[in-house]
């Protein structure tokens, strides 16, 4: 018996996406075809990517598609009907309900729709985690409320029954000798990760005589965030490293680091936190979102609370707590599961 047919379709690919895209590939069986689109340009992304892939994708259709919640699944198959009736799960790393807008942006209803009219055509719903559910479902409540007229009832109630929880798999970083010391901070430099906090925070620990040193990773812009220009100015010496580094460079940096933080307003699941963790490091992060279930009450902090963390982290430089479990999230956790939920899709279980 032949493989099953695969279409994975990423629309946004970029970091998580592609590396969630590229162990699918990898560990499960199947003749996989992979789509994708550039992670730029994102109202285009998320709106254009049938037309996109209009003149791209085969003409015989899969026996299963596999689409990242950025894919305007519905509008794709209005296109190419003879995909209306392929078995389709739809994978939210994000959803826009929940995804704050910075004030470069306009407000708009309608990322919220492609998502919406996405959920509702796919066959089965899976999300990175329980915050990512239950905020998306929340949203679309919301929505239906302040929608004007002719609006269906109870829409989160149509797709619900269809939804799971199934996070990324996170390959371990293996644990190196420890620095004591070592502040991690591992994220993009943008507006939802809050670095300003963070920089904050590091002069609060340097206004009160703290000895630690700094791992400044993670994707940052062309130009220079005001936040790492500050931690710079005050930190000086004490940062060890500070740039976006090669994958086995980072890896070696976060099996070093005691401490990783984040600042975040937006983390659907933590996966730069995750694999510090599993490195070892013990993890200071707000109490929002998606840490709430990922780590007990000991590891976070009052959301947006400054000089709260500021404490914390000067108290965990005398002592901190050991790094959490977080096996469940790791590849030999979750590989089985993956395999059973495309082996259910395709089954049409």
């Amino acid at each position: 018996m032949s493989e099953p047919r695969i279409w994975l379709l990423s629309a946004y690919h970029a970091d998580s996406h592609a590396w969630w895209a590229e162990w699918l590939r990898r560990e499960l069986p199947g003749q996989w075809q992979l789509f994708t689109l550039p992670g730029r340009h994102f109202r285009w992304r998320l709106r254009g990517n049938p037309l996109s892939w209009l003149d791209r994708l085969p003409h015989e259709p899969p026996d299963a598609i596999i689409a990242t919640s950025m894919v305007d699944l519905s509008t794709l198959r209005g296109l190419r009907p003879e995909l209306a009736g392929v078995p389709s799960l739809l994978y939210f790393h994000e959803n826009q309900f929940a995804y704050p807008v910075s004030s470069a942006q306009h407000s708009s209803i309608d990322p919220q729709m492609v998502q919406l009219y996405a959920s509702l055509c796919a066959t089965r719903i899976v999300f990175n985690s329980v915050w990512n559910r239950d905020s998306f479902l929340s949203g679309i409540e919301h929505l239906s409320e302040r929608l004007p007229d002719h609006c269906p009832g109870d829409l989160a109630g149509r797709i619900r029954p269809r939804c799971q929880v199934l996070p990324v798999p996170v390959q371990p970083v293996r644990r190196l000798g420890k620095d004591g010391r070592l502040i991690l901070w591992n994220h993009r430099w943008e507006y939802d990760k809050a670095p300003g906090r963070f920089a904050m925070a590091v002069a609060q620990l340097i206004r009160s005589g703290a000895g630690f040193r700094l791992a400044l990773l993670g994707p940052r812009g062309r130009r220079t965030p005001p936040s790492l220009e500050r931690i710079r100015s005050l930190a000086g010496n004490r940062v060890l490293v500070d740039g976006h580094v090669d994958r086995k460079a980072y890896q070696r940096w976060l099996g070093h680091a005691d401490i990783v933080v984040s600042t975040a307003t937006h983390e659907f699941q933590g996966l730069a936190v995750l694999e510090a963790v599993s490195a070892g490091a013990a993890p200071l992060v707000p109490d929002a979102l998606c840490y709430r279930e990922q780590y007990p009450e000991a590891f976070r902090y009052p959301a947006g609370d400054v000089d709260a963390l500021a404490r914390r982290l000067e108290d965990w430089l005398v002592e901190h707590p050991a790094a959490p479990d977080v096996s469940p999230y790791l590849e030999e956790s979750l590989r089985g599961k993956w395999a059973a939920t495309l082996r259910q899709l395709l089954e049409g279980c």
